[in-house]
C-alpha cells in the first residue's frame, strides 16, 4: 500500500490552472527584501553579515516564481540555505542567515501545492538535507525542533489547499456534466416531439394531397405551427445559456399544458386526465411529469403502428404523482425498452427525483408507460 501510494505521489500532475503573478507579489517581494536588509544592518551579532544580508535580499525575488516553477525556486533558495550551513559547519561559525528567511517556507508551501509528484518528492528531499545541514552545523534544541514543525505545517497546508481545490475542481466537473445531461435532455424532448408530429402530419398530407388538397393545406399548417414552436423553445434554450440564467429561469411547461399536448398531436384521440389540484406541485416534478408525458406520446407517434388512442392520467395521492401513459397501437418489433435517448432521459428525470419509471409492451395491444414521483422533493 505505501509502495502504491508513493508510485501515485509520484505520477501526480502539476495542480491546474496556477495563477499568474499578480501585484501583491511585488509588493511582498519588496517588503521582504526591505525587512533584510533592516535586519542585516540594524541587528547585532549577525554572522558574516555582508554575506548573510546579500544572502537574504537576493533570495526573495526567488518568491516571484514560485507557482510556475516550484522546484526551481525550492532547489534555489534552499541550495543557498543549505551552502551556509556547509559554511558554517567548516568554518566553525555561528549559524549563518537572518531570521527573515523563515519566508522560505512559503516555498514549501508552493511546492506541496502548485507542483508536480515528482517536484514534491525531489524538493521536499532538498528541503530536508538543508535542514539537516543546518542542524548539524548549528543545533539550537527548542528551535530546531520548531524550524522542523514549521517546514511540516508549510507542506501540510500546500497539501491542505490543493486537495480543496481539487475537490472544489471535480465537484463543478461534476456540475457542469450534468448540465450537459441536462440540456441534452431538454433538447432531445423538444426537438424530438415536434420533429416527430412535423413528419407525421407531412406523411399525411402527401398520402391525401391528391384527392383531399384541403386537408393537405390543413397539415401545412399543423407543421408550419410545430416548426414555430419548434423555433421558439429552441431560442428560449439558447437565451438562457448566451445569458447565462439559471435553466430553471426558463418558461417551463407543466401538468396543467397536458391538455395543450394532447390537442396539438396529430393522433385522432388523446385523452387526457388530471387530478383537480395542481397548485402545490413543485416545479421540477410540475416540468417532469410534462416531459415524460411528452416523451411518451413521442414515442407512440414514431413507434406505435396504427395508433388511433392515446390515454394520460395523472393521479395524485400519498404524497406520490402517477402518471400513466398507453397507446393502442401495434407493438413494433423494433421497440424495446432499452431503445434510443428518449428513455434514458425519461429514467434519469424520475431517478433525479427520487421516483420510478416502468415501460413496456401492455399486456393486450399497445405501449404503457407508469411513473411515479414524489411531491415533496428534498431540496
Amino acid at each position: 500500500m505505501t509502495t502504491n501510494g508513493l508510485s501515485s505521489l509520484w505520477t501526480e500532475p502539476r495542480a491546474p490552472d496556477a495563477p499568474a503573478r499578480v501585484p501583491r507579489d511585488w509588493v511582498l517581494v519588496g517588503a521582504l527584501m526591505v525587512t533584510a536588509l533592516l535586519e542585516g544592518v540594524l541587528q547585532d551579532d549577525v554572522a558574516w553579515r555582508p554575506l548573510a544580508t546579500i544572502v537574504a535580499v537576493g533570495l526573495a525575488p526567488v518568491l516571484l516564481w514560485r507557482r510556475t516553477h516550484p522546484l526551481a525556486c525550492v532547489v534555489v533558495a534552499f541550495g543557498a540555505a543549505m551552502a551556509l550551513g556547509l559554511a558554517s559547519l567548516l568554518g566553525g561559525a555561528p549559524s549563518v542567515g537572518l531570521d527573515t528567511m523563515i519566508y522560505l517556507l512559503v516555498l514549501v508551501y508552493a511546492l506541496v501545492r502548485w507542483g508536480s509528484g515528482r517536484e514534491i518528492v525531489i524538493g521536499l528531499a532538498v528541503v530536508a538535507v538543508a535542514a539537516g545541514i543546518g542542524t548539524v552545523a548549528d543545533y539550537t534544541g527548542p528551535a530546531d525542533v520548531f524550524g522542523g514543525f514549521a517546514v511540516l505545517a508549510a507542506a501540510t497546508g500546500g497539501a491542505a489547499f490543493r486537495y480543496r481545490a481539487e475537490s472544489w475542481r471535480r465537484a463543478l466537473d461534476q456540475s457542469r456534466s450534468q448540465e450537459r445531461v441536462g440540456l441534452a435532455r431538454e433538447l432531445h424532448d423538444i426537438v424530438a416531439h415536434h420533429v416527430s408530429a412535423i413528419a407525421v402530419q407531412a406523411q399525411a398530407g402527401r398520402a391525401i394531397a391528391g384527392q383531399r388538397p384541403e386537408a393537405a393545406l390543413e397539415a401545412l399548417a399543423v407543421i408550419e405551427g410545430e416548426a414555430s414552436r419548434t423555433l421558439a423553445e429552441m431560442r428560449a434554450m439558447v437565451r438562457v445559456l448566451r445569458d447565462g440564467a439559471p435553466a430553471e429561469h426558463a418558461p417551463q411547461p407543466g401538468v396543467a399544458d397536458l391538455v395543450s399536448l394532447a390537442r396539438r398531436a396529430p393522433i385522432p384521440v388523446v385523452d387526457v386526465e388530471l387530478p383537480d389540484d395542481l397548485d402545490d406541485l413543485p416545479p421540477q416534478v410540475d416540468a417532469a411529469v410534462y416531459r415524460l408525458a411528452q416523451e411518451a406520446l413521442t414515442n407512440a407517434l414514431r413507434h406505435a403502428r396504427d395508433a388511433s388512442r392515446v390515454e394520460i392520467r395523472v393521479v395524485e395521492g400519498a404524497g406520490r404523482l402517477r402518471l400513466h401513459v398507453t397507446d393502442d397501437g401495434q407493438i413494433d418489433s423494433a421497440r424495446s425498452v432499452n431503445h434510443g435517448f428518449g428513455l434514458l432521459g425519461m429514467t434519469e428525470r424520475v431517478q433525479l427525483l427520487g421516483g420510478t419509471l416502468r415501460a413496456g409492451p401492455a399486456p393486450e395491444r399497445g405501449w404503457t408507460v407508469d411513473a411515479e414521483l414524489p411531491t415533496k422533493v428534498r431540496r
